[in-house]
Parts: C-alpha cells; sequence; structure tokens
C-alpha cells in the first residue's frame, strides 16, 4: 500500500490541480506494488496512469482545435463558446429520444460517405421542450462526441434597436457557420422565431425571422444548426419544414426520473432509497430540477454532518423544488 508521504504528496498534488504530479506519485506507489510481489495491482495503477494521460492528451489537443477554429472579430462577439465535458452516455433519455440523437450522431459521422452519395445530413435541428428536459446539454453532448466546439448565439447581441444591425449581425453568424465548423445554438429561438402572424409583431424582428430562414436554408457546410425553444407552438410554421429534424423533449417518465436520482447519488452513501416516496415527489418535475434537488439533499447530507443521505432529505427536496415551480 501506499506510504504516508505518498498519500500526502498525491492529496497535495490533486488539491493542487498538478496532475503530472500525481501521476508520477501513482507510478510511484505501482513501482513498489511491483517490488512486493503485487504485480496484478502494479499493472492497474499503471494502466490507468495512462489513461489518465491519454485523456488529458486528447482533451488538450481538442481544446486548441477549438482555439483555432473559434470565429474571430465582431462574429466573436455574437458567439459564447461553451464548454463541457458531457458525453451522450452521461445524459438519461428516453429510448426513442437516444435513438434519433443516436441517429443524427451516426449521420454526422458519416456525412463524408453520404455527401458522397449525394444525401445531405441531418445538420439543422430544432429542439422544443419544457425548460430543464435537456435541449442544452444534448447539444452539448453531441458537440463532443463529434469533436466539435460549441458556440451559443448570444441573442442579446445580435438583436439590435437600429434598423437592418440584427440582419447584418445574423449574416455574420451564418458567414462564420460556412468558416468554422461547429455546433451553433440558438438557445431560446422563440425570440426571433416566434410566428409572424404574432401580436405586436414589429417589422425589424419580422425581417430577421425572414433572414434567419434565407440563411439556414442556404446553408453548405458541415457546421451544425441546433435552434431551441421552449415554447415550440409559438414558432412560425414555415420555420418547420426548414429543420432536417425536429426532436421533442419531454419531462421525464419514472424510470428516467430513478436513473437520473441514481446516477446524481451514486458516488455518496446514502439510504436505501424508497421509490414508493420518491416517485410521487419527483413526478412532474424536469430533469433540472431533480437534479437540484438530489444536490439539495447531498448538501444537507455534508452540512449536518450526516453519515448518509436520507429519504426524508431527498423527498422533502423534491417537494421543495415542486412549491417553487408553483408560484
Amino acid at each position: 500500500m501506499a506510504t504516508a508521504t505518498q498519500i500526502k504528496a498525491l492529496l497535495a498534488s490533486h488539491s493542487s490541480g498538478d496532475n503530472e504530479r500525481f501521476r508520477a506519485v501513482a507510478l510511484q506507489v505501482a513501482a513498489a506494488e511491483a517490488r512486493k510481489g503485487h504485480q496484478k495491482l502494479a499493472d492497474e495503477l499503471r494502466d490507468l496512469v495512462n489513461e489518465s494521460r491519454r485523456r488529458a492528451a486528447s482533451e488538450s489537443a481538442v481544446e486548441k482545435v477549438h482555439s483555432l477554429s473559434a470565429p474571430q472579430g465582431e462574429a466573436s462577439e455574437l458567439l459564447e463558446h461553451a464548454q463541457t465535458h458531457l458525453k451522450l452516455e452521461d445524459l438519461v433519455l428516453e429510448c426513442s429520444l437516444r435513438d434519433r440523437v443516436d441517429r443524427i450522431l451516426a449521420e454526422q459521422k458519416n456525412l463524408g460517405r453520404l455527401k458522397e452519395n449525394n444525401l445531405r445530413p441531418r445538420q439543422r435541428l430544432l429542439f422544443t421542450g419544457p425548460p430543464g428536459c435537456g435541449k442544452t446539454i444534448t447539444a452539448a453532448a453531441l458537440a463532443n462526441e463529434l469533436r466539435m466546439p460549441l458556440f451559443v448565439v448570444r441573442l442579446d447581441s445580435l438583436i439590435s434597436r437600429y434598423l437592418g444591425e440584427s440582419l447584418s449581425k445574423l449574416r455574420l453568424i451564418f458567414d462564420a457557420a460556412e468558416r468554422h465548423r461547429a455546433v451553433y445554438l440558438f438557445d431560446e429561438f422563440d425570440s426571433i422565431g416566434f410566428t409572424r402572424d404574432a401580436a405586436g409583431d414589429v417589422g425589424e424582428m419580422r425581417r430577421v425571422l425572414n433572414a434567419f430562414l434565407v440563411f439556414i436554408e442556404k446553408l453548405t457546410s458541415n457546421s451544425l444548426i441546433i435552434a431551441a425553444t421552449n415554447y415550440g407552438q409559438r414558432l412560425d410554421r414555415a420555420l418547420f419544414r426548414r429543420f432536417d429534424d425536429l426532436i421533442e423533449f419531454g419531462l421525464p417518465e419514472p424510470d428516467q426520473a430513478r436513473e437520473t436520482v441514481r446516477r446524481l447519488l451514486r458516488d455518496v452513501d446514502k439510504e436505501r432509497l424508497s421509490w414508493a416516496q420518491i416517485d410521487p415527489a419527483a413526478k412532474g418535475l424536469s430533469y433540472a430540477e431533480i437534479t437540484r434537488a438530489s444536490e439539495e439533499a447531498i448538501k444537507e447530507m455534508l452540512i449536518l454532518d450526516l453519515p448518509k443521505v436520507t429519504n426524508k432529505a431527498l423527498v422533502g427536496a423534491l417537494t421543495e423544488r415542486r412549491l417553487h415551480l408553483n408560484h
């Protein structure tokens, strides 16, 4: 086993974020175990260190590519580079929804073969559904799976009170999408995609929507354009035929709610979970709300110095989130 000095060195390097020092000490532990005849343990430790180095090198390469491929100039002021390490396997999705997302991923990974046969992969996507049900994190996971940067369109910077300026900014975004392959997420898309017959519609916003329809129709690059909205029913109907796929996200069913809780609590000590109590408390809550409640239960355990997360704390936190939403 590791000596006290090695354990202290491991903790110190982990605390300071010195990953290379942490790996070096871990290899020292592996060498010591090998000398003691514990070859299997030594090999397992070395494999873990090598995998850690490989993953770090891969992430560093991806970040470098993302930096080089980022739009520059005025376009960079309209786009926020969002970074996350989420993968699709980290998400809890309903089976049919998972299949549709996997199909998008498969087409993107085989876009060369599809284009050679005059077929266009799905790349213009519309995500709809209630808040907190996975639209944004699915966009992020797709970007990571494809090793592409994710840029979130800053709609607050896009919309201008000056005539014609919003259209010019929108053109910059689509010009960037043509030059720099990435995932471009128009979050809260209903703010520009609402029906052109809506009461209170103003001419500038109508022109922005018309321009968006033209730009997305003419897209020729391999970038992924994702529009996400909580209010699909508000969108102009002309939008739907411009997108290659409409993905509807919903509130989690009991099975998905349970899996969300299990994943969030898997690394902490907890009481035997009482689904008879948890299921009714979680019903109707989004993935985001269930995540928030689970984190609240963990925080209570830590603050009160309890040995485990309790069912009472989890059910109480879920109930509190429901009350919060109803106000």
